[in-house]
């Protein structure tokens, strides 16, 4: 098998990670760990106002990638120094050469220019800036309905969440303008703001994420750095990976969020809240986390994370009625990926759908209740399952103690396996 990555607690209020990499044979022998520590970028979430890899195997591995990343949250301000000079040259001039030549756009698959695209979307995407208890965070927004509903990360108002205040600056504005926090959801790392007494604003329009696959092409957008509020950063790339399960850490804290899109568009402190965008400009996801750093201070290279907007569209019912998650929910103990054509043909999988079980984590009511990793979940309860989303819409609407029954294809066995849910972890 490929190696394992498991991630390790985060060390230090540097927000110092972990990652522990072990290799198993197919006899179950597992080599001597190698670690990686990646190390938190040169900047901090919150500040006071006052102040080499393993030979790739034959074969793809389908069973790995947990790991622990710097989660992307909120800078105060982008600091830059530019510095130029000039000089005189006494003994002549220098002749150059220009054209009136208009520089070229960039085109997307659907034919779309990224300029076009962007110019789509850009009334629709807001920095947002929080202080409270004496810190002040800055990261970006979504607006999703004409009177001023933004989705957010919970860890971008995490500051103002008790009490503070929080503004929002629109694309090519410099208007700061006064929101109200309306709801929270510190497990999916999802939050609901309100522009105060807005009105026929241009809301996002969301995509489909169950349907992406590995290699299209994204745009992300956001507040990168805390360059200039109301005047977001945009770049693109491809998905990397889909169902990816990330530890990520900011300052003393960290959390678990699964069914993650990876992408290597750039995606940097800042970008916290903002969207990632499919070739027809519609959201496909929310920029929420991105790697860190070796301890020889080299970069882990365009790997960053995005909640998928399925999970997102899933909480906003409950953000919107002003609901805030204090405690953790239910937790089933399986790190899982929807079920794609690909894996299928790899795996020799004998269903068409469903949410593959990638690893099963000892100590949970999984573990205890039989769960393999290889296994398919087809259905929970008398719910069908036909991707990861679907495992977890089912899993948040329950708690922790709650039996569920899951329907499970194990090669060509169909099997039913009663699971008692767990509490989330808790960072």
């Amino acid at each position: 098998m490929a190696p394992t990555l498991t991630a390790a607690s985060p060390a230090g209020a540097e927000s110092i990670d972990h990652v522990v990499a072990t290799s198993s044979t197919n006899d179950g022998v597992v080599a001597a760990p190698s670690t990686a520590v990646y190390t938190a970028p040169a900047v901090i979430d919150q500040v006071p106002l006052s102040s080499q890899p393993s030979p790739a195997p034959a074969k793809r591995s389908l069973w790995s990638t947990r790991l622990s990343l710097l989660l992307v949250a909120a800078l105060v301000g982008g600091l830059a120094g530019h510095y130029a000079s000039s000089s005189n040259n006494a003994n002549g001039g220098v002749t150059i050469q220009s054209t009136s030549n208009t520089p070229g756009a960039g085109y997307l698959p659907g034919g779309i220019s990224i300029p076009k695209l962007i110019d789509k979307v850009l009334p629709s995407i807001v920095s947002i800036d929080v202080k409270g208890q004496g810190f002040e965070d800055q990261g970006t927004g979504m607006i999703i309905t004409k009177n001023g509903l933004v989705v957010t990360n919970n860890h971008v108002i995490a500051a103002a969440a008790t009490s503070g205040t929080i503004t929002v600056t629109r694309a090519g504005s410099t208007k700061a303008l006064p929101a109200t926090l309306i709801g929270t959801n510190p497990i999916d790392d999802v939050a609901l703001v309100r522009i105060n007494n807005a009105s026929g604003l241009t809301p996002v329009t969301f995509g489909n994420s169950n349907a992406l696959v590995v290699g299209d092409s994204v745009i992300a957008i956001g507040n990168a750095l805390g360059l200039a509020a109301g005047t977001p950063t945009v770049t693109s790339g491809i998905v990397s990976a889909l169902g990816r399960t990330v530890t990520a850490g900011a300052a003393s804290s960290s959390e678990t969020l699964n069914n993650m899109i990876q992408t290597d568009a750039a995606i940097n402190p800042g970008n916290s809240g903002g969207p990632l965008l499919d070739s027809s400009g519609d959201v496909i996801g929310m920029n929420t986390a991105v790697a860190g750093t070796l301890p020889d201070g080299t970069s882990a290279q365009n790997i960053g994370f995005a909640i998928p907007d399925a999970t997102i569209e899933t909480l906003l019912k409950q953000l919107k009625a002003g609901e805030s998650v204090v405690s953790h929910g239910a937790f089933i103990g399986v790190e899982i990926t929807s079920l794609t054509a690909a894996l299928k043909v790899e795996y020799r999988f004998t269903v068409n759908a469903g949410a593959v079980v990638l690893s099963v984590i000892a100590g949970t009511g999984a573990a205890t209740a039989g769960v393999k990793q290889g296994d398919v979940i087809v259905g929970i309860n008398s719910t069908s399952i036909t991707g990861a989303q679907d495992v977890s819409s089912v899993i948040s609407a329950l708690r922790p103690g709650d039996v569920v029954t899951l329907h499970i294809v194990r090669g060509k066995q169909h099997i039913k396996i009663k699971v008692t849910l767990g509490a989330q972890p808790s960072s």
